[in-house]
């Protein structure tokens, strides 16, 4: 009898021990091994800015100036991006300025320095302005940002234009 409780107690225990993760941290850290990196995508607005609604404006006219606009390229991928807010509002941007900077889509990129510094949200950029010329809808520039079809993007050819 006594063989049979303490076996059963051993059971309890190594259950239990199994069940504690190996390392208790903040909440994401225990479950981060059951995510999914091909579902993770960064923060975007699944719609465009509502009736009214002003987004913050995108740095331009001589705020392009100084050291983080030295190349062609970053002053013009500021330029694009001015004459096409509301699609880079429902836009993620890979960089993961979301997590590191609190950005809420490839917008918010813009609206300091960062679109400048960054050839990911640079090239995002570019690519969402020639799609959206091409008349792709936000839905389907997204899907091609998704695809990684802005890494086709040659930002120094951008600054030859």
């Amino acid at each position: 009898m006594k063989r049979a409780i303490l076996s059963a107690f051993l059971g309890v225990i190594v259950v239990a021990a199994y069940a504690i993760p190996a390392r208790l941290g903040p909440r994401s850290d225990v479950h981060a091994q059951w995510s999914d990196p091909a579902q993770d995508i960064p923060a975007y607005h699944p719609l465009p800015p509502r009736k009214g609604e002003t987004l913050p404006p995108i740095m331009s006219g001589n705020q392009l100036t100084g050291q983080f606009f030295q190349q062609k390229w970053q002053v013009e991928v500021y330029k694009q991006a001015a004459q096409i807010p509301a699609v880079l509002y429902q836009l993620p941007c890979y960089c993961r300025c979301d997590r590191a900077l609190g950005h809420a889509s490839l917008h918010s990129c813009f609206e300091g320095t960062h679109g400048a510094i960054c050839a990911t949200c640079a090239a995002e950029e570019a690519y969402a302005y020639k799609m959206t010329k091409q008349g792709k809808t936000p839905e389907e520039i997204r899907a091609g940002i998704e695809r990684k079809e802005y890494e086709s993007i040659d930002l120094d050819a951008l600054g030859r234009s």
